[in-house]
């Protein structure tokens, strides 16, 4: 049985896909389809004014096999006494956890997820590593399988957990069928880091410094070098990576390396193939896709996949 949590507050999305995977009837699972049960304390209000009443209480929900919890409502608040009995209570007796985007933050309050691996969202990886400093929060990834403690990313990253399950459970195949009726991908490649923005360094305040990183800026197809941009600033080599460092936290060539993959990413989401691409920005392909893996979890290939605003033809 899989049991999912209504909360105040919540998105009915979350709820949404729990309900598609293992809501709706699967003749492609046979006759070990899931049993699904929605439960609540009580009624609860989501967003849009959407008023929600679950058949199950809490104690349905504690009892269950697979518990998912979707992203909680505030982040910043905290998590119902009697949700985090229920959690504990299924942990003692070794149910499947499972939370979607910030329901991590209830899987954290509750101490299951203490000494072990966790996804969420990107953007409140730091403040759970904050808070719960015993979780080990990974802050690239789509989804994470501790066995039963199952997390993932933001909310769509659920749908990627959520057929992970169903390969789990089912194998591939049975996966490949529920992903190819809900019209999705059944894996996606990468994590997070593709969906994050890269860092826009900030202006530095020696003007030498600023100065040269324009002038790189507006040479990113071309050959530099750090004497090139040190000769331009008026400074030695040396002086020049020392004040460089003291200005951005960095060094050129790191720095150089970001804004040339910060340049591909519209040339990619154009369809440009990806030689060009590294050519105008000023690396050799098998460089550019080393770098480019490694800065944002994806090749440059699955990133265009991904991203592409025209039409292939």
């Amino acid at each position: 049985m899989v049991a999912a949590l209504l909360y105040d507050g919540m998105s009915p999305f979350e709820l949404g896909i729990v309900s598609e995977v293992f809501g709706l009837p699967r003749p492609e699972l046979g006759a070990d389809r899931y049993e699904l049960r929605v439960c609540a304390a009580g009624p609860v209000r989501g967003l849009g004014g959407l008023t929600l009443a679950a058949e199950h209480d809490l104690a349905v929900f504690a009892a269950a096999d697979t518990l998912v919890l979707p992203g909680v409502s505030d982040v910043h608040g905290e998590v119902p006494g009697p949700v985090l009995d229920a959690v504990r209570q299924a942990h003692r007796r070794g149910a499947r956890l499972v939370s979607i985007c910030s329901g991590a933050f209830a899987l954290a309050a509750a101490g299951v997820l203490d000494g072990r691996r966790t996804a969420t969202h990107w953007r409140y990886a730091a403040l759970l590593a904050e808070r719960y400093p015993r979780v080990t929060v990974d802050a690239d990834v789509l989804y994470l399988d501790e066995g039963d403690l199952l997390t993932s990313a933001g909310s769509a990253a659920g749908i990627d957990l959520c057929l992970h399950l169903v390969r789990r459970d089912h194998g591939s195949e049975v996966a490949n069928e529920v992903a190819r009726r809900l019209v999705v991908p059944p894996h996606r490649d990468g994590g997070q880091a593709q969906f994050v923005q890269l860092p826009v360094a900030p202006e530095p305040e020696d003007r030498r410094i600023a100065a040269s990183m324009d002038h790189a800026l507006l040479r990113l197809g071309h050959p530099l070098t750090v004497d090139e941009l040190a000769r331009f600033a008026g400074m030695s080599r040396r002086s020049y990576l020392r004040h460089f460092r003291l200005s951005t936290g960095t060094t050129p060539i790191r720095w150089l390396t970001g804004q040339r993959l910060r340049a591909s990413l519209p040339l990619l989401e154009r369809g440009t193939p990806v030689e060009q691409v590294a050519v105008q920005v000023g690396l050799d392909p098998v460089t550019f896709r080393t770098h480019f893996r490694a800065q944002l979890s994806t090749s440059p290939s699955g990133y265009r996949r991904t991203f592409r605003t025209d039409s292939p033809a």
